[in-house]
């Protein structure tokens, strides 16, 4: 029989950049464009990235998807969701820090659009992409050939990088940033700057969940809930 003209494995590094390059171009598409296109764009991403960890001979476990871990992570999810609903009610009844709920984003906002970013954009548009790639995929990688600690600090310096383009106009959406960093260019630069260091700390913690609980549904429930509640805190709040 002719042999196949592809190898039927691709060694870690080499499938660590072409993550790497699926994530560039689903950032610069999903920056672009909103909406139904950009669900669709993080949908494919996600399938295209777990093809890309198994042509690298990965496994479900390394994805943090196997079946066995599913009922722990979910229960991890749950638990952090609760956690997170409690902090945001006490930051949003307490005057010194609701503020910081305050987004020109929530403006003419009804309620059918916040249940759409609630239910939708933030859990297939933000949530299922970003866990999969960074902490399912790029972790699973990394893990395998250097280590937890590696797959850590290259999950989490991506995922900071990956904020660039989302923050851009950060300072001037949030207004108990504009005080902060100012509406010019080197302070929205400076914003920009402060959310990749933001977001790779987060990174790090979303990998420890990863770690710690085996399952992908545990930093999956914390990033949905800390952004979901984030929505509806804000739009209550407007």
């Amino acid at each position: 029989m002719p042999r196949s003209r592809f190898p039927r494995r691709i060694g870690t590094w080499p499938a660590v950049g072409l993550t790497v390059a699926v994530l560039v171009a689903a950032n610069l598409v999903m920056h672009r464009w909103s909406g139904l296109f950009g669900l669709v764009t993080a949908v494919v991403a996600g399938v295209l990235l777990l093809g890309v960890l198994h042509w690298a001979g990965g496994t479900r476990a390394d994805a943090g998807l196997a079946p066995g871990t599913l009922a722990r992570g979910a229960r991890w999810a749950l638990a952090l969701a609760g956690l997170v609903a409690l902090v945001y009610l006490a930051g949003a009844l307490l005057p010194p820090t609701r503020g910081l709920f305050e987004d020109r984003r929530y403006e003419g906002m009804g309620a059918d659009g916040l249940l759409l970013r609630v239910l939708v954009t933030v859990p297939v548009g933000t949530v299922l992409v970003e866990e999969v790639a960074f902490r399912g995929v790029l972790y699973g990688l990394v893990d395998r050939a250097r280590g937890a600690v590696w797959a850590t600090t290259v999950s989490s310096l991506l995922f900071g990088l990956w904020h660039v383009l989302p923050s851009l106009h950060l300072a001037t959406e949030k207004p108990a940033l504009t005080p902060v960093f100012g509406d010019s260019a080197a302070g929205a630069a400076s914003a920009v700057v402060a959310a990749v260091l933001f977001t790779a700390a987060a990174g790090v913690l979303f990998c420890e969940l990863r770690r710690r609980s085996g399952s992908l549904l545990a930093p999956m429930g914390l990033h949905w809930a800390v952004n979901a509640f984030g929505y509806v805190a804000g739009f209550l709040l407007r």
